[in-house]
């Protein structure tokens, strides 16, 4: 048994390398940037209006005021997405512009549309006042200049992101590949038949994690179930991995000391470079994992209770993925303690729990009633993961706890 702390130790540590691809820009969304990446562009491309309105040159209106007003020629009207080009231009002169489009030369100012006074045909404007230079205007590169750093390397790629590439011209760019996990529920209990038997238990387990690679971070690749019997199947279907373009293999269930529990006696038939089998934490106390010697392959022995599997899919499996893939180490952010709340000084809880916001703006978490690793009612309840720290067992309101969010929500919102 090690703790937490030895544990993530060994998961830094056992890196196995994944390979880089180029894709399209679009298609990015959770995928992780190898390089930093830069804007092609200048953006605003070109200097603009910010507002429906008549661009003028404040240069003319220097003298203008209630007493001395001045009628300006209303030469065209540019839309966004027109060329702006005047053949020539002389003083006292406008041109009607709309959002977005772009400014002709020698105008520097923008009057917007409903402070315009029109003559009774609205061929002029008149201005009776001295306008400033540089009036809702957005000028070229004042967003993004050509160069401008977009995102570092490492970077889970949000929907932001993807509208900043595709605004600045970044159409191809190199990510991490998606690692391949191969998954195996374990257990005679375990059915995927829509009825069950009160001694059978339906599989979940598989399409909770399933259900997250369809939006984060890796492909899912079900490996069915292994049954009580199916120790050397499981044993054959690792060393099967091994000539296939699987990376992690993961397994829910059989991995505590039972009578069928396999999973450890098979995984250590095998050379590992680095090994550890139980945690000082609770859900999830059995959870194991392996790097294989002489391969770029890792393996998992999640346990069976769903909450006990989602914890340890939490705190081992995805800083893990964030290692192989170049994210930075995941910092938690802190919220007050709502209860009390007491535990074992020798072990870290991950603890189902839910943030709320007073009237004050405080974040506070408060700890869910139902934190059995068979229940799921406070999982669906809760919506952050709360970590009670080992060598402390008595826990007070309003004392700061780290939090994680669930996997799936943006993790870095509190940076």
């Amino acid at each position: 048994m090690i703790n937490y702390k030895e544990a993530k130790k060994i998961l830094l540590k056992s890196k196995i390398k994944i390979k880089d691809e180029i894709i399209n820009s679009s298609k990015s969304l959770n995928r992780i940037n190898v390089l930093d990446i830069y804007s092609a562009v200048n953006y605003p491309a070109g200097t603009n209006a910010a507002f429906d309105g008549f661009a003028i040159n404040s240069k003319d209106t220097i003298k203008l005021n209630k007493n001395n007003s001045q009628n300006f020629k209303i030469l065209k009207t540019i839309s966004a997405g027109d060329n702006p080009s005047l053949k020539k231009t002389n003083k006292f002169e406008a041109v009607e512009v709309m959002t977005g489009a772009l400014i002709p030369k020698n105008f520097d100012t923008i009057i917007p549309i409903e402070k315009i006074i029109f003559d009774k045909n609205r061929k002029f404007i008149l201005i009776n006042k001295r306008i400033k230079n540089n009036q809702h205007i957005r000028y070229a590169g004042s967003d993004y200049k050509k160069r401008d750093l977009i995102i570092k390397k490492g970077t889970i790629i949000q929907p932001s992101h993807i509208l900043a590439f595709k605004t600045l011209g970044i159409v191809n760019i190199k990510v991490k590949m998606k690692p391949n996990i191969l998954f195996f529920s374990t257990g005679n209990e375990i059915s995927n038949n829509r009825n069950v038997a009160n001694w059978k238990v339906r599989n979940s387990n598989s399409y909770y994690i399933k259900s997250l690679s369809n939006n984060f971070l890796f492909n899912f690749i079900d490996g069915g179930i292994l049954r009580d019997k199916d120790a050397k199947l499981f044993q054959k279907k690792i060393e099967k991995s091994f000539k296939s373009k699987i990376d992690i293999i993961i397994t829910s269930g059989a991995v505590s000391a039972g009578k069928h529990d396999f999973v450890p006696h098979i995984i250590n038939k095998f050379s590992l470079s680095n090994f550890f089998k139980g945690v000082s934490i609770r859900p999830g106390k059995p959870v194991l994992f392996a790097k294989f010697k002489k391969t770029e392959k890792a393996i998992f022995g999640l346990p069976g209770n769903p909450i006990s599997s989602s914890a340890c899919f939490r705190f081992f499996v995805y800083p893990y993925l964030f290692n192989i893939l170049g994210v930075k180490v995941e910092k938690p952010f802190k919220a007050k303690l709502k209860n009390n709340y007491s535990k074992s000084k020798k072990i870290i809880r991950f603890l189902k729990a839910k943030l709320t916001s007073t009237n004050d703006g405080k974040i506070e978490l408060e700890v869910l009633k139902g934190q059995e690793s068979f229940r799921i009612k406070s999982f669906v309840e809760s919506n952050v993961w709360g970590l009670f720290k080992d060598g402390q067992s008595t826990f007070k309101k309003g004392e700061l706890i780290d939090c994680y969010s669930p996997i799936g929500s943006n993790i870095n919102i509190f940076k």
